[in-house]
């Protein structure tokens, strides 16, 4: 029975590694990688982490893969790294 893959999971990586028995948080850290590597442009990261996180994680919130979503939703948003140019220099 084919499934139609979400929006911003066209190849389907997220949804089939809900479907992996035994998966554990470094292969669903890997298949993450794998996907923002490739995700479409549009709409945002973490916008799109969540709507993932909405579909397929509300059925197994303790899956390793919904794990692996909530902390790529903690962890989007602006660098707090060093500052270069001159900004940097002063300070």
């Amino acid at each position: 029975m084919a499934q139609e893959n979400h929006a911003c999971d066209p190849r389907g990586l997220i949804r089939e590694a809900y479907r992996i028995e035994g998966i554990g948080a470094q292969e669903a850290r890997t298949i993450f990688l794998d996907w923002a590597l490739t995700r479409p442009d549009s709409p945002g990261e973490k916008e799109q982490i969540a709507a993932l996180l909405a579909a397929y994680g509300a059925d197994a919130p303790d899956h390793p893969m919904s794990a692996v979503l909530r902390e790529g939703l903690e962890a989007t948003g602006p660098s707090k790294g060093r500052r270069g140019g001159s900004r940097g220099r002063r300070g």
